[in-house]
């Protein structure tokens, strides 16, 4: 009982791809044809325009907490249960059982996770994102160098525990994924 709790309703829940859905509303097609073929906020945007990026950052960071907020109430507030419930919807997303494993890239899930922990990433992320932006004129080398900014920030807030030791290793997996 405690895996279904554990892993498979955050996993579910992370397969809810808000580009997909959104896109099958609007569109009445699959995203992972269209553009870019990622099923993500970015090509929902592409797609969409601004109605559905932001739907779909929404729907991707909403299932994200709604998880995290289950793992809390079902385990209590520990830093191993919200991390476990975070891998397995960020799992969920990459890697949809329903969409034959070819989700999003997993950035919102990301973001949504580093938020919960500490509010602060997301500015250091926003100050990172706008220097680095300014300087290399390079959305894509800015946006991964600000998204780096959230270990860092964590391993500044919690020091070297679970939190940001977990969240490195998910950056490491939003690095490998990006590159397919």
């Amino acid at each position: 009982m405690m895996i279904l709790f554990s892993i498979i309703i955050p996993y579910l829940l992370g397969s809810i791809n808000g580009a997909y859905y959104i896109t099958k509303l609007f569109k009445k097609q699959d995203i992972r044809t269209l553009k870019s073929g990622n099923a993500g906020a970015t090509n929902a945007g592409r797609v969409l325009g601004k109605k559905g990026f932001l739907l779909t950052v929404l729907i991707d960071a909403a299932k994200t907490w709604f998880a995290l907020w289950v793992s809390v109430l079902w385990f209590g507030n520990t830093d191993w249960s919200v991390l476990s419930a975070l891998i397995f919807v960020f799992l969920g997303h990459l890697y949809p059982v329903h969409l034959q494993f070819r989700g999003g890239k997993g950035v919102v899930v990301y973001l949504a996770g580093a938020l919960w922990f500490e509010p602060l990433t997301l500015a250091a992320v926003a100050v990172v994102m706008g220097i680095s932006y300014s300087v290399l004129r390079s959305y894509t080398f800015s946006g991964f160098t600000a998204i780096l900014s959230v270990p860092i920030t964590l391993f500044w807030s919690y020091g070297l525990t679970v939190v940001p030791i977990g969240m490195s290793a998910a950056f490491i997996l939003l690095l490998v994924v990006h590159r397919r």
